[in-house]
């Protein structure tokens, strides 16, 4: 997903530290056992790792519905399908990497609307979740999807355990 493309425009900017306040408003609506986390992308490519390895932190964390692990991607290629296994009624939290301008390296979107996997590499998939966030891991150029390739794997994980620690802090899980 390439953020520029993006929505309606009711997406917030925020640094790491302001992502547990994203997470603390969705908790004061919906109890933990309502939400499905959707992380999406694979272990292919390191910039599309980051859902990947949010997910399995999110475990390591407690959540009990969380789809899209390093042992079970949820990718382009099974992305409808694991999206109709989420429960009725389930509200889902979508996170996805995202390529962006310059100045929006490092820094995650969030919102109280779904995002659109794939889009900056041109696939077209469902748009998907109740609340997202798109963390900006590199920066969108001619060739997206070298991009995601070449992205450094550090940025990933320390943005993958970004999210993962403020979801915890968030919802007032500890490990």
């Amino acid at each position: 997903m390439a953020i520029r493309e993006q929505g309606s425009g009711k997406r917030s900017r925020l640094k790491a530290e302001e992502l547990s306040s994203f997470f603390r408003k969705i908790s004061e609506q919906h109890t933990v056992e309502q939400i499905t986390f959707l992380c999406i992308g694979t272990d292919r490519s390191t910039g599309d790792a980051l859902g990947p390895l949010t997910g399995s932190k999110l475990l390591e964390y407690g959540f009990p519905n969380v789809v899209g692990t390093l042992p079970s991607p949820c990718d382009a290629d099974n992305l409808v399908a694991r999206i109709g296994g989420i429960p009725a009624g389930h509200i889902v939290i979508a996170v996805d990497a995202c390529l962006g301008p310059p100045l929006a390296l490092g820094f995650f979107f969030a919102s109280h609307e779904p995002l659109q996997p794939a889009q900056s590499v041109g696939l077209h998939l469902p748009a998907v979740g109740h609340y997202s966030l798109a963390a900006i891991v590199d920066i969108n150029g001619p060739k997206p999807y070298r991009t995601l390739q070449t992205t450094p794997l550090y940025r990933v994980m320390l943005m993958a355990e970004q999210i993962a620690d403020a979801a915890a802090a968030g919802f007032g899980r500890v490990r």
